[in-house]
């Protein structure tokens, strides 16, 4: 290559690395934001931990009845407002210290009283002495957005679902022989001294008589309770000797999670059941993010099931400090932010944010933000995903769960 030749292709790879450097410092608005949020700590849901599982000793005594937000619950969720506020107002959404306009404000429940305490506990961080509202549909209905298979659609076969799930898991038995570690140690913190202390129902999936629900049973489906109790003891704050009868420690409660988080590869991810599961929050997002008047900011509070099966939707992991991979802790959300450059082309942009652990049973106002990365949707500048993209990768995601078209 000539000097002439060397130079002017030097220039020409320099002009380009500056315009591509230039597009990606183009200047960025957050426009919008959605997030999916897991309720806070609660007391155990009666037979979380099934009743038949051996103990060496009794379980610890809660100060609050079942399945309710208790009040250092409560006050790790106030922690969470604080933190949430200061990061929506860096980016214009709310304002730092006024009240936000309550029009532009949302935050929605589902009908359970732990997803309502939940969010009255919430908005005392995020806007303090503001009357923004919780809303929610009354208490003794369903709301699809969040529960979507309790009253499942006509159109739902829950024999596809069954066939799904063993697709994806490889049939129950293999589950429990990929969890059998984890089992094992769960064992040694039950300490009950005639193992096995949990319950040795065979595994099985099936499908109810109606073909309209699904029958779980076994191992996992009976340790996924017991693991999620030992870890609540801990967020709440119990003494440690307390935790587990003093025989989980963090780095215990972390790997036994992974049989907590293994109930999601049953009714969250696997393809069919993640359709119906997201198909209505689907339709929640692509509406906040597509009508001129929805709200800046859009607060959903639901389950671990509803982040575990937008996570799959999304096709991204989620991981908070202490916790094991894929279970959705405690507050912890799926934050989809709608971003505009300079040029008026709209990105989303997926974040993880979540207390860690300890954070949580110490109710510090502190959480992780992560950025995730959507795999299949991933071309946009700073691996963002252009808007039209995101809208379709939800659709073809959610599409086995919409209305089937009726032949005219």
């Amino acid at each position: 290559m000539t000097l002439k030749h060397w130079l002017r292709f030097a220039l020409t790879f320099s002009g380009a690395c500056l315009l591509a450097i230039q597009a990606s410092a183009q200047p960025t608005k957050v426009e919008r934001v959605v997030m999916l949020m897991r309720h806070g700590v609660r007391s155990p849901i009666t037979g979380e931990a099934p009743l038949d599982t051996q103990t060496g000793a009794p379980w610890p005594v809660w100060s609050v009845p079942p399945e309710t937000i208790t009040p250092h619950g409560a006050e790790a969720l106030k922690a969470l407002g604080n933190v949430d506020r200061a990061w929506l107002s860096a980016r214009g959404i709310l304002p730092a210290k006024a009240c936000p306009d309550l029009a532009k404000t949302i935050v929605w429940t589902n009908t359970s009283p732990r997803t309502i305490a939940t969010g009255q506990a919430y908005v005392q961080g995020l806007a303090p002495g503001c009357a923004l509202h919780v809303g929610h549909l009354p208490e003794d209905q369903i709301d699809p957005l969040f529960e979507p298979t309790r009253a499942p659609p006509p159109w739902f076969d829950a024999q596809r679902a069954v066939t799904s799930i063993n697709a994806y898991t490889g049939g129950m038995p293999v589950l429990v022989q990929r969890h059998d570690a984890t089992l094992g140690q769960l064992e040694h913190v039950l300490d009950c001294g005639a193992s096995p202390c949990s319950p040795q129902r065979a595994p099985r999936l099936a499908v109810t008589a109606d073909n309209r629900g699904l029958v779980f049973e076994g191992p996992v489906r009976d340790a996924s309770g017991t693991a999620e109790v030992l870890m609540l003891e801990y967020l709440e704050g119990f003494p440690l000797k307390e935790v587990g009868w003093g025989r989980a420690n963090p780095a215990t409660l972390k790997t036994v999670g992974e049989v907590h988080a293994a109930l999601f590869d049953v009714f969250s991810r696997p393809p069919y059941m993640m359709a119906f599961q997201t198909e209505p929050t689907a339709r929640r997002i692509i509406d906040d993010f597509s009508r001129p008047d929805a709200p800046d900011f859009d607060m959903l509070v639901g389950h671990d099931t509803n982040v575990a099966a937008l996570a799959a939707l999304l096709g991204v992991t989620v991981e908070a400090p202490g916790f094991a991979v894929n279970d959705p802790s405690p507050g912890g959300a799926l934050v989809l932010a709608l971003i505009r450059d300079a040029q008026g082309r709209a990105f989303v942009r997926v974040y993880y944010r979540s207390q860690s652990a300890d954070d949580i049973r110490a109710a510090r106002d502190h959480a992780t933000w992560k950025s995730l990365t959507m795999n299949a949707c991933k071309q946009g500048p700073q691996h963002m995903c252009p808007l039209p993209d995101f809208v379709a990768l939800l659709k073809a995601g959610t599409a086995e769960a919409r209305a089937p078209l009726v032949a005219r």
